[in-house]
């Protein structure tokens, strides 16, 4: 939201236009003028009696004028009375009251007149009347008895003072009495009870009168009421009267409205022209009537209507003719309407349609004066020359006077006088003073040399040039020293001088010249115009949301005229920011620290220039989680059900979406609050079923989207009565924990569902399937009973019944339990293995009858373990393997078997007591499998063509080894593989020597053994057979030489010389081309030693000498 105001716009050009109009109207002070008068006190004015009384009269003229005084029509010399004296210089009375003067002997008319040699002006007639506030009359009160339901009517009658005093009622402890639409305050100061209730009832009924001229208050005696209602009544008859006598009032009987004021179904109103209209209607009646106001044919002034005191008074503002109609109020209650209609006729006091005005004048010029008011009736308009009727003033050819109108032909410098027009009616008087100045003045600019004006682009320039001369000059305007004259629709000449440019530009700055001229001279005058960028606000702040305690910044970043020093300050609801070092305002931000609920409203950035000012607002909203709602309130209650109603707490401008209902047993669990339900945010009423035997409180906690509100405080409480148990014990089981006996076991009530006291249980069972009859007995509030000396796992049927002082819950419902367990007495039978490969077997076993399980079956184990590896005959620890099968499966898997090996199973049905007899036990064999890879692989001995292999047999050997696999590759220096030799050993073998190799190579080596299934998995290693022994040791020669050493260093040294040298010369400015040679001859006995080409050689035939363990 963005507002932008410039000071030169076009309602202040406006405003400034018309002020200047004025202003070139007057006339120099350095001219001589009639008297003009510029300051008087009001027509009635009510003084204070306490004080000195001033009365105002100042004028201005050339020569200054003197002043003189009429009271009541006669001349007043005040020279003869000390009391009074005039102001120096000044027109302005001051009656002295202060030193022993009585204000009510200065009461009267007074009227001043201003005078000089070229006329005289008078002021309008000024009541002067002393403020009053006489005290109450004294009068005995007697108290006003009246019974419940009638109206009444306090009356205050104020004393009449001046000013009228302001009415109001308050007790004897200066506390205003509370109204409200049956109770309340006439316009008159009297005090209505449209139908009074017993706590009308009161002694200090008490009406005051305050005199604000005075500064005084006046109280009336206190007033008492007594209201007595018909109940009591009748008790106060009955105790009084015989059983033989009659009697019975009437309780409180409604009644359809009557009028208290205005009386009767038709008035009259009068009223004057832009005063205020008020209207009143009060009534009485049972209910209390509800007025309501309309104008016949016609519609109530939007705008300007107002209701007040419980819309029993009719407020119009600023009324005119068009006011006057026939307004009628309706007062109605359930059992009928009155109504009132009231004529309002609105006159006026004469008011100005044209007022006269000064009239400048050069001699032989013609000029008019108008006078022209409005009024009704319709004013009687009179001149006054020189405060003299004109009828009767002396004459002047050049003047006639047409009604409203004076006409001056040819004046002279002796036409000069001041006239005054007056316009009167019944309701008062309009008086104006207008002179006529004959003068012959050349031209002269009132604007001073050279003035600066600044405004801002695309807003209007307004460039003076006050004037004045006789005859009137003529204005025209020059842009620049030597420019053309101003013309076209781009610019505007006013009356008074001045220049207009609707829509400055950049461009419109520069000098503007203004020249006035008449036949009597020519004068000219320059201005300077600078036309400003506009102040922009280029990053507004924004609407923000924020939770109460959290920092929210507003932006506010601008753009302004470089020549202009703009100033900003930041706004809350239009007004200052609180003084709160919260608010810290930055250059181009305002941030609000710990945001609280107070802070919540618009804030706005104002941006300020001598020239123009913008502003920007967003608006701030604090959301916070609601306040708790409050007034908890039961009604309807029954034995099972109550009506909850709350008022929702404040919102905090976060809606609220739902309301969690708690409550709290005082019986049973004080202290502890349970959820009861949940409703809608818009519902403020819940119907809530309750449980018997309980103390309910309850809580109401609102929620919105923030959060939850803390819980309102509790409701009062509420006892419902005991009844017998709703429901039943829930959770029945009935499980034995020996062979013979039954557990039968449930989850008790909780002292909430047991309904009432001295709550227990009725615990029945009986064997399911056989004729027997249920057996029953009742105990205390527990939540087991055990049945002793039953057969072991048969079913029963149990219930449990909730039961207490008032009766037995309904009927519960069976649950079928068993007695206890014992081990299954068989096992299963015809076990069979099927083996399905090397690893894996599937066994298969027929079902133990459930008699013989004695219990609820969980399933079966399965015991496996390995006896011995058929691949060697060493024995080992037996370590059992268990699978478990639930349920009643007959069948299952034996996984992870290891291969060539002999096993045992056997397999045992299981209940919930334990595991029974095991099957005899099942022998089974896997087959033959692949190896393990081998133990370890060694290389070692290496020569310059052969290496020895050593290795450990499988430990896993899964079967009969057939034979062990071999397979090798040279690797070069770049690690690329050659070719692969691949050699079976036989299964008794561990070692193998590899001959015919390359020397001073590299090899890896894959090894694994096989069984008829198939191989194993591998090992790898690698090795390296060693150099030629001549060309190692010439290598170590070569290099321990030491005539190869000296050789080195000399190079070294040389090479360090010539780096010397040419640093030296760089460095002494020398500028040399640098040719280096050198000559490298290789020493025949040093040869690099020729190294593997990357290729593998010519393949060779490999022997081997292999060993066998002993």
């Amino acid at each position: 939201m963005l507002k932008k105001k410039n000071i030169s716009a076009s309602k202040a050009s406006l405003v400034l236009f018309l002020c200047q109009i004025i202003s070139a109207l007057d006339v120099p002070l350095d001219l001589l003028q009639p008297p003009t008068i510029t300051q008087q006190s009001p027509k009635d004015y009510i003084v204070d009696p306490r004080e000195n009384i001033v009365i105002q009269c100042e004028a201005k003229g050339k020569p200054p004028p003197s002043f003189s005084w009429t009271r009541n029509g006669t001349h007043f010399d005040i020279d003869k009375d000390a009391l009074v004296t005039m102001k120096p210089n000044s027109g302005t009375l001051v009656i002295n009251i202060m030193n022993g003067g009585k204000a009510e002997a200065y009461e009267g008319v007074y009227q001043c007149t201003a005078r000089n040699e070229r006329g005289a002006a008078i002021s309008n007639n000024i009541v002067i009347r002393p403020s009053r506030s006489p005290l109450w009359t004294k009068e005995k009160l007697e108290p006003n008895h009246v019974r419940e339901g009638d109206s009444l009517v306090l009356h205050c009658r104020p004393p009449v003072g001046l000013p009228p005093p302001i009415i109001f009622w308050m007790d004897n402890a200066f506390q205003k009495l509370p109204q409200s639409e049956r109770v309340s305050q006439g316009l008159n100061g009297d005090l209505y009870f449209s139908n009074v209730q017993p706590e009308d009832s009161r002694e200090d009924y008490i009406c005051y009168a305050r005199f604000n001229h005075t500064q005084t208050i006046q109280q009336k005696q206190p007033i008492s009421v007594k209201v007595f209602s018909m109940d009591s009544l009748n008790d106060t008859i009955a105790a009084n009267l015989s059983d033989t006598d009659i009697y019975g009032a009437k309780s409180v009987t409604e009644r359809q409205p009557v009028l208290l004021t205005p009386t009767g179904s038709t008035s009259t109103k009068v009223e004057l022209r832009g005063n205020v209209l008020l209207l009143e209607c009060i009534a009485a009646g049972l209910p209390t009537p509800v007025i309501r106001w309309i104008k016949e044919g016609g519609e109530l002034p939007a705008n300007r209507t107002f209701f007040e005191n419980f819309k029993k008074t009719l407020k119009i503002i600023d009324v005119s003719e068009a006011d006057s109609g026939n307004y009628k109020c309706i007062a109605r209650n359930t059992l009928g309407s009155v109504h009132h209609v009231i004529s309002v006729t609105v006159k006026a006091a004469p008011y100005w349609i044209t007022a006269p005005r000064n009239l400048v004048l050069s001699p032989g010029e013609d000029g008019t004066l108008i006078c022209r008011a409005n009024g009704n009736p319709k004013p009687n308009i009179s001149w006054l020359a020189n405060g003299v009727p004109i009828a009767i003033a002396p004459e002047d050819p050049s003047r006639k006077v047409d009604g409203d109108t004076i006409i001056f032909s040819h004046v002279q410098e002796r036409s000069s006088a001041v006239y005054q027009c007056n316009a009167s009616n019944e309701y008062g008087y309009l008086l104006a003073n207008a002179f006529v100045n004959v003068l012959a003045e050349p031209p002269r600019i009132l604007t001073p040399a050279d003035k600066l004006y600044q405004v801002i682009a695309d807003s209007p320039a307004l460039l003076d040039c006050a004037y004045f001369g006789s005859p009137k000059p003529e204005i025209e305007w020059f842009k620049g020293v030597k420019g053309s004259i101003l013309r076209g629709s781009e610019y505007i000449f006013h009356y008074n001088g001045t220049l207009e440019i609707p829509v400055a530009q950049k461009d419109s700055s520069g000098t503007y010249t203004c020249v006035a001229r008449n036949e009597l001279g020519k004068i000219q005058n320059e201005v300077q115009l600078e036309v400003k960028d506009p102040t922009m606000i280029i990053k507004q702040p924004e609407y923000k949301v924020i939770q109460r305690y959290g920092q929210v910044s507003f932006e506010c970043i601008i753009k302004h005229d470089s020549t202009l020093l703009p100033t900003v300050i930041w706004l809350k609801d239009n007004d200052v920011l609180p003084d709160d070092e919260r608010f810290l305002v930055g250059k181009d931000n305002l941030t609000i620290m710990n945001v609280t609920d107070k802070d919540d409203g618009t804030y706005t950035c104002v941006v300020n220039t001598t020239l123009d000012s913008v502003s920007a607002s967003a608006v701030l909203t604090v959301v916070a989680r609601p306040n708790p709602p409050f007034d908890l309130e039961l009604t309807g209650q029954l034995e099972r059900s109550i009506e909850l109603s709350w008022i929702p707490g404040d919102e905090n401008n976060s809606p609220i979406t739902n309301f969690v209902i708690e409550y709290e047993d005082g019986l049973h669990e004080p202290g502890v609050w349970h959820h009861q339900t949940e409703v809608p945010g818009t519902q403020t009423t819940v119907h809530l079923k309750l449980s018997p035997y309980v103390n309910y409180s309850f809580r109401v906690i609102a929620v919105n989207e923030i959060g939850r509100s803390q819980p309102s405080e509790p409701s009062e409480q509420y006892l419902t009565k005991s009844a017998s148990p709703d429901e039943n014990p829930s959770n029945v089981q009935g499980i034995g924990s020996e062979p013979d006996n039954l557990v039968i076991t449930w989850e008790s009530l909780t002292d909430f569902q047991s309904n009432g006291p001295g709550l227990q249980y009725k615990v029945s069972w009986r064997q399911k399937d056989v004729d027997d009859e249920w057996t029953s007995v009742i105990v205390a509030n527990v939540s087991k009973y055990i049945v002793s000396g039953t057969p072991t796992f048969v079913p029963y049927e149990i219930k449990v019944q909730a039961l207490n002082d008032l009766g037995y819950a309904p009927e519960p419902s069976e649950v079928i339990g068993h007695s206890g367990e014992d081990l299954p007495m068989v096992a299963p039978g015809n076990v069979q293995v099927h083996v399905i490969n090397s690893t894996l077997a599937k066994v298969h076993w027929d079902p133990v009858p459930l008699k013989s399980v004695r219990g609820h079956l969980q399933g079966y184990k399965v015991y496996y373990w390995k006896v011995q590896s058929l691949s060697r005959r060493s024995r080992r620890h037996v370590e059992k393997n268990i699978l478990t099968f639930r349920g009643n499966k007959t069948f299952g898997m034996l996984p992870g078997l290891e291969p060539y090996s002999s096993y045992k199973l056997n397999v045992r049905v299981v209940n919930g007591k334990g595991e029974g007899p095991a099957s005899p036990d099942k022998v089974f064999k896997t087959p033959e499998g692949v190896p393990s890879s081998p133990s370890f692989l060694k290389i070692t001995n290496p020569t310059l063509d052969s290496l020895t292999l050593e290795w450990g047999s499988p430990i896993h050997p899964n079967g009969v080894l057939t034979s062990y696999i071999l397979k090798f590759q040279p690797i070069n220096n770049t690690h690329e593989l050659g070719p692969l030799v691949e050699i079976r050993i036989p299964a008794n073998e561990s070692s193998l020597i590899l001959k015919n190799l390359n020397y001073s190579t590299r090899y890896k080596f894959y090894f694994n053994a096989q069984t008829s299934v198939g191989s194993g998995s591998q090992i790898t290693e690698e090795a390296v057979t060693i150099m030629d022994e001549a060309m190692a040791s010439r290598q170590v020669d070569i290099a321990t030489q030491g005539w190869f050493i000296g050789l080195m260093c000399a190079v070294a040294l040389l090479i360090l010389i010539l780096l010397i040298v040419c640093f030296i010369r760089r460095n002494k400015g020398g500028k040399y081309p640098v040719k280096e040679k050198e000559d490298a001859h290789a020493d025949p006995e040093i040869q690099p030693m020729k190294e593997d080409d990357g290729t593998f050689g010519e393949y060779r035939l490999f022997s081997f000498v292999s060993s066998a363990p002993f």
